[in-house]
């Protein structure tokens, strides 16, 4: 890589980690673009300069997590063959990005902040990475080891409401790691609550009851 672009990207770096860090304090709608560019240690001309809105530095530092995220994820899955080890080590790496960056906190709480064409795109960059999971889904239940009746789009909900939910509460000095956070929610997930002799004879016919509830006439049907 030519050094000019180095450095080109060294500035934004500098610039999206400084947003990162205030956005995650202040919040995106209290922070400001001199703010910015002062934690960055740069000029603010020079920040407008790249970033002419400050929507449009929420969405580049989207589009950086984004990118990162999946990364780690690919990087984390790679060689492995199996699709359910697969699944379970890909949540094991999403965990370890959201407890380890600014960033990647600033992605999954503040992204509704943005408005017109910026929240258009961010829509798009979350499709997308939706989609990603939805394949590691759908690669995993296609070995036959999960019930027919589980709905996949609920379960990549349940799992992502997980994970994502640690974000709030996760302590570094707490007692458990988030490798060991991630597998303990996997555990819960794959192998269930309820002890073998309280489960159901058919749990194939008690599924198929429930997901009656997500249908109901009244229109309460998860999006």
């Amino acid at each position: 890589m030519p050094k000019s672009i180095k450095s080109s990207k060294a500035v934004e770096d500098r610039f999206l980690d400084a947003a990162a860090r205030l956005f995650r304090v202040k919040g995106f709608a209290a922070t400001t673009v001199r703010e910015i560019a002062r934690a960055a240690r740069m000029l603010p001309g020079s920040l407008h300069y790249r970033y002419p809105t400050k929507d449009g530095l929420l969405l580049a530092l989207m589009k950086r997590g984004v990118e990162t995220d999946l990364a780690g994820i690919r990087a984390a899955i790679r060689g492995v063959r199996d699709p359910v080890e697969r699944l379970r080590l890909a949540l094991r790496a999403r965990l370890r990005y959201l407890l380890g960056r600014d960033a990647a906190q600033v992605v999954l709480f503040e992204w509704r902040a943005l408005k017109g064409p910026a929240r258009q795109e961010m829509v798009r960059l979350r499709d997308g990475y939706e989609a990603f999971w939805s394949g590691l889904l759908h690669e995993a239940a296609g070995t036959g080891r999960f019930h027919p009746e589980i709905d996949l789009r609920l379960l990549r909900f349940l799992m992502f409401g997980a994970i994502n939910g640690a974000a709030l509460w996760y302590r570094p000095e707490g007692p458990r790691t988030p490798d060991e956070i991630s597998d303990a929610f996997w555990g819960l997930i794959a192998y269930g609550v309820l002890d073998e002799a309280h489960r159901p004879d058919d749990v194939a016919s008690a599924l198929r009851t429930l997901s009656a509830l997500e249908t109901r006439a009244d229109g309460g049907a998860v999006d």
